[in-house]
């Protein structure tokens, strides 16, 4: 049996940055490693099968939640069900991508969220608003589905409930949240809007422009000025209510400064670099620093398990 440390899927849908950090930091620390990538995806699941090829760790950079044919998604349950370590498992990243079970388990711990209208797939043509939640949503709205992504099948300005058909038909889900817009008070030039991302208790402050989808680092004068830290906070708690390791969410503070969780859980977060896109690429250092922890996290999992065995 071929035995690895350290695998990733991965869809090579970005520049190899992120890619080469992981690599090179598993060989920093004597970790052999493989990319499951779609040339070898179908191999690397039949050999697991065959009892051929096993991995300790598998560091999951795609599989499709909701479609459990996926040859990704498919990778991830067996290496989890031969024993494997995901990051994250299966069963909590599915439950966690889903923004209906969630949302109110974000309220119970304190977490600022949009106020939302939680519907189910078979409510979607006849549901009508009552005077009250029209009131608690405001005008116009948005539609999401509940395991959306990628803003497939999400209506920015809903005007009316009748446009839950055109984000079922987009994007066909279980459920679907209707939730009052908010729009982030403006902090010098920039929106006050956040993505944060964690992984395995480190956390990561950027601004990102919702309108323009551009990173910048936040800076230290700036995370003390605006009070910053409290975004460290909200992820945390996010990822104590969610059992998540790697994942990233997004953040607005509104006119009233109240830090509201916009996104909660984005996993296999798209980890395209600046130096590649300066438009939409995540700042070089965080990518950079991203891999290593992840690596890092994946070498103590290891010793772990081998001091178990």
């Amino acid at each position: 049996m071929r035995i690895y440390d350290v695998a990733m899927t991965h869809m090579l849908d970005t520049d190899d940055f992120f890619i080469h950090r992981v690599q090179q930091s598993c060989a920093r620390l004597g970790l052999n490693f493989f990319l499951v990538e779609p040339l070898w995806v179908e191999s690397f699941l039949h050999q697991f099968v065959l009892g051929k090829m096993w991995c300790r760790v598998l560091i999951n950079m795609h599989s499709e939640h909701h479609q459990p044919q996926d040859i990704f998604h498919r990778v991830v349950r067996m290496v989890s069900e031969k024993g494997g370590i995901v990051i994250d498992p299966p069963d909590i990243s599915i439950s966690a991508f889903d923004k209906a079970w969630l949302h109110p388990k974000l309220i119970a711990a304190g977490i600022f969220v949009p106020h939302s209208v939680i519907l189910s797939s078979d409510q979607t043509s006849t549901y009508k608003l009552t005077d009250q939640e029209r009131e608690m949503i405001g005008l116009p709205f948005v539609i999401k589905p509940s395991m959306g992504y990628g803003r497939k099948g999400v209506i920015l300005e809903a005007s009316a409930e009748t446009e839950l058909a055109r984000s079922a038909s987009a994007w066909p889900n279980p459920h679907y949240l209707l939730q009052k817009r908010i729009i982030p008070k403006t902090i010098g030039e920039d929106p006050a809007y956040f993505r944060v991302f964690y992984v395995f208790g480190k956390t990561w402050i950027t601004w990102w422009n919702c309108f323009t989808d551009q990173y910048r680092e936040v800076t230290p004068y700036e995370k003390e000025t605006h009070h910053l830290q409290k975004l460290e906070q909200i992820v945390t708690t996010i990822a104590q209510v969610s059992r998540m390791n790697f994942f990233s969410t997004e953040v607005a503070i509104d006119s009233a400064e109240t830090f509201i969780a916009i996104d909660y859980v984005n996993d296999q977060c798209h980890l395209l670099t600046q130096s590649s896109d300066p438009r939409r690429g995540v700042p070089d250092r965080i990518v950079r620093e991203i891999a290593e922890a992840l690596v890092e996290a994946s070498s103590r999992l290891i010793q772990v398990t081998k001091g178990r065995g």
